[in-house]
């Protein structure tokens, strides 16, 4: 083995007979290269993308959620939830009710998601730091206040500081629709504006309206029913063991779900482009190693004669084969490397410095460069794939060669 590499390097590195030969050589390293740091850029960038999301949404989302695997809500009372509450792990469990209603203000109205929160909420989440304009506060003595996403207050074109409060409609519950009065189908709820939070996530600032909990209860005809308990930890590395203590007290009748599984679409969609994204440059870089097959070929018709002196000294046929699999792979592993560190360097500058701008004006977007996070399972992976596909590529050209060895024209002299 270290003699086939021995000489498989002085192939690669010395001069060629023929120039075109190191020309193409040149290309092929060049194109496994740019492959391979299209590959280490993109999925840096998704990275990026991935923890963004990941921020934006810990701003919102609670360690832990409790939610029922059947129905809407459920009842949070009972020995089972008084455990969970005293789980030394938990630092405090917020309620949360939320349903669909129909969102009036002065001529316009539109479908939002109304969620009525617990005093705690602001403990709970970070939801201080996404507003935009006012402040956060759901009641104040006998007023209803409501904290209103951006896209959604645009919708229906409330601010904060108006006097006229936001209405909104519920269908009740347990009512029959009478057609002779059907607006006495509905449960009605005014509430004033009190803040605009803005998450750039169009989930939740296009549809979501925060009220209080006690508020949410009588527009939509609950006594203390909730759809979610929402759970702050103490430590936020105690996750998965107070998860799984928390299923263990309340069987298989709920989900308890933390903040990736909460937003597991997100996250899926996320994951799904990146690796599609990956394929589709693993393409382009089969293409690229192809070159390899190329230029092995042409350097195994250049190296006729140097086979036939290594046969007559005595090589065998495994032997020389092995020598042009191993300039093959060099090949890829060269253009793999140099790939890797190109990648590396552009990709951290961008992380640390962010070179490379989204739009002129800062501000405009949640952050003002492209996000890039270098993931160093990522660049492995890259590498092992590069070096697959490589190895892969050169099998066709060394095979051709074997059946030529075996051919008399090329066997040992007699």
């Amino acid at each position: 083995m270290k003699l086939s590499f021995q000489i498989a390097k002085r192939y690669l590195f010395s001069k060629k007979t023929h120039n075109a030969i190191n020309i193409i050589s040149m290309i092929s390293a060049c194109g496994v290269a740019v492959a391979t740091m299209a590959l280490v850029c993109t999925l840096s960038v998704f990275n990026g993308f991935t923890e963004m999301v990941t921020r934006s949404f810990s701003a919102f989302d609670p360690d832990l959620q409790i939610t029922p695997k059947e129905g809407k809500v459920f009842d949070p009372s009972g020995t089972a939830f008084d455990k969970v509450r005293q789980l030394g792990a938990i630092e405090l469990v917020s309620e949360s009710l939320e349903e669909n209603a129909l969102v009036k203000f002065e001529d316009r109205q539109v479908p939002a998601i109304i969620k009525g929160v617990s005093p705690n909420f602001d403990k709970l989440t970070q939801i201080e730091e996404l507003i935009i304009q006012g402040e956060y506060k759901t009641e104040d003595g006998d007023f209803q206040f409501g904290v209103i996403g951006a896209g959604l207050a645009m919708s229906i074109g409330v601010n904060v500081g108006f006097i006229a409060p936001i209405e909104i409609y519920a269908p009740k519950r347990d009512v029959k629709v009478n057609l002779a009065n059907p607006s006495n189908a509905f449960a009605r709820s005014i509430v004033y504006t009190s803040g605009v939070f803005a998450m750039n996530q169009q989930k939740y600032d296009d549809q979501v309206l925060i009220v209080s909990i006690s508020e949410a209860r009588y527009l939509f005809r609950y006594e203390k029913e909730v759809s979610s308990l929402d759970i702050k930890l103490k430590n936020v590395n105690s996750v998965e063991s107070t998860k799984k203590e928390i299923k263990q007290i309340l069987g298989d009748k709920f989900h308890v779900k933390d903040r990736f599984e909460q937003q597991a679409d997100a996250y899926r969609m996320v994951n799904i482009e990146k690796w599609v994204t990956f394929l589709i440059l693993a393409f382009i870089l089969i293409i690229a190693a192809f070159n390899v097959v190329g230029s092995l070929s042409m350097l195994i018709l250049e190296k006729s004669n140097d086979i036939q002196l290594l046969k007559t000294m005595g090589a065998d046929n495994k032997l020389i084969a092995r020598i042009f699999l191993i300039e093959g792979w060099m090949i890829s592993i060269l253009g793999a490397c140099v790939g890797l560190v190109v990648g590396l360097i552009l990709c951290l500058a961008q992380q640390y410095f962010g070179i490379l701008k989204l739009g002129g004006t800062p501000g405009t977007f949640l952050v003002d460069a492209y996000p890039v996070v270098v993931d160093f399972g990522d660049i492995f992976f890259i590498f092992l794939t590069v070096s697959v596909i490589g190895f892969i590529t050169v099998i066709y050209p060394v095979n051709n060669l074997r059946r030529r060895l075996s051919d008399s024209s090329v066997s040992k002299p007699q």
